[in-house]
């Protein structure tokens, strides 16, 4: 799919005001870990994990935090089970009780050696279905050792790539074992996905285009991907357990309404 170029609408500014925040993500840097600054206070940020513990976090389709999650160095870890997706005894996805419309999504991961995770956003709770059914996915992965990676077409399975859609241009991630930056923002249909400071993803939702691209893919006639975010187009964050270690912190959240 084309890189679509943004106008000087209020999605332009958006998206220029997200790309020349490096001085309060620097000062983040700075910071504690799992903690606002001042200047993302004043700005309307939300903490969505406090480094200690799952307040506001929950299992999908259910009320508690599956065993496979714990809190370990001021991180959410899943961890892995060896056996491939949900394959924990007490696994699977988990999301924030909260659902979002338009909004900044920030975080930090990295993955064990070939480690394979994800975010999911716009996701529906939907009985019997998995939440990768109805939620576009930014792709978590060591580019180097999962296979994955050499799946998909044009790299689409590598990491921040909007699973096997769109694949993340530049491909800039880091080696297992350290830290990357993620950031997503949705903005009335456009989505845009960062990694380690750079656009690497851009497309449009709920669009001809959007709806072509799906109907070529994997998630074929799958109504409730197409209509990511349901008829109110808002829905949960998710973290996706694919069987390996893999650990996520400074997780917060901008509502841009």
């Amino acid at each position: 799919m084309k890189r679509l170029f943004l106008g000087l609408t209020m999605v332009g500014i958006v998206l220029l005001s997200a790309c020349g925040s490096g001085a309060s993500r620097q000062e983040a840097k700075e910071a504690p870990l799992n903690a606002l600054t001042e200047q993302e206070k004043a700005e309307g940020w939300i903490l969505l994990f406090d480094g200690e513990t799952f307040d506001g976090w929950r299992g999908y389709g259910r009320e508690d935090i599956p065993s496979a999650w714990i809190i370990e160095d001021d991180a959410i870890k899943i961890q892995g089970s060896g056996a491939g997706e949900a394959g924990h005894e007490d696994g699977g996805d988990i999301i924030f009780d909260q659902q979002f419309q338009n909004f900044e999504l920030t975080f930090e991961w990295k993955v064990s050696r070939g480690g394979n995770s994800g975010v999911f956003y716009l996701a529906q709770e939907i009985e019997d279905l998995p939440i990768w059914r109805s939620a576009p996915e930014y792709q978590i992965l060591d580019n180097v050792n999962h296979l994955d990676a050499r799946l998909g077409v044009d790299g689409n399975r590598k990491s921040a790539s909007l699973y096997d859609l769109i694949p993340a241009k530049p491909q800039n991630s880091k080696p297992y074992g350290e830290w990357n930056t993620g950031s997503v923002i949705v903005y009335r249909g456009t989505v845009v996905h960062f990694q380690n400071g750079e656009n690497v993803v851009e497309y449009h939702l709920w669009t001809p285009a959007w709806e072509e691209m799906v109907e070529n893919s994997k998630f074929a006639g799958w109504e409730e991907f197409i209509n990511a975010g349901g008829e109110n187009r808002m829905g949960y964050i998710g973290l996706q357990d694919h069987g390996d270690d893999v650990w996520f912190r400074n997780l917060k959240l901008k509502i841009l309404d």
